[in-house]
């Protein structure tokens, strides 16, 4: 597993890495990300969605558990947080290994159905506008994409 980090200093910012990324992302991709209650995880979501081609607003689906948004290819946005008393089966692997491209908040909750190809990012406050973004590939795909998008 390869570990990158890379810092935002503004929402912008945290808006456009993850519009440079969603940009080259591809169907069955998986994402998770991690991150304390404000730190970034929706900011960064709409941003991939945007590179997605997503033209709806964003938001974060705590009460529903999943958003579906329709882009260059469908986009599932999961919230988990609910789920962490849970071990039932909720089809996860109909999105994993289906035709869009998911991205999993609190992916921790649901660990033992998550396939074992991701790109892990666990986005860390430092203060009011700075962020640190640790991204870890778990595969030579998302290494390489990682490696690209980093520049």
């Amino acid at each position: 597993m390869a570990t990158f980090e890379w810092r935002s200093f503004s929402t912008d910012e945290t808006q456009a890495f993850a519009e440079k990324l969603g940009q080259r992302l591809q169907s069955g991709d998986l994402l998770t990300l991690e991150g304390d209650l404000g730190a970034g995880k929706t900011t960064f979501t709409k941003g991939l969605g945007k590179g997605l081609g997503v033209k709806r607003t964003i938001n974060s689906p705590t009460f529903t558990i999943m958003k579906e948004y329709k882009g260059r290819v469908p986009f599932y946005h999961m919230d988990v947080y609910r789920l962490e008393e849970s071990d039932e089966d909720l089809g996860f692997d109909e999105y994993f290994e289906g035709d869009g491209v998911t991205v999993v908040e609190w992916a921790q909750f649901i660990e033992d159905f998550l396939p074992e190809e991701r790109l892990e990012i666990t986005i860390r406050y430092i203060d009011d506008s700075t962020r640190l973004f640790v991204l870890e590939a778990t595969s030579i795909y998302f290494e390489e994409l990682c490696k690209e998008i980093l520049g």
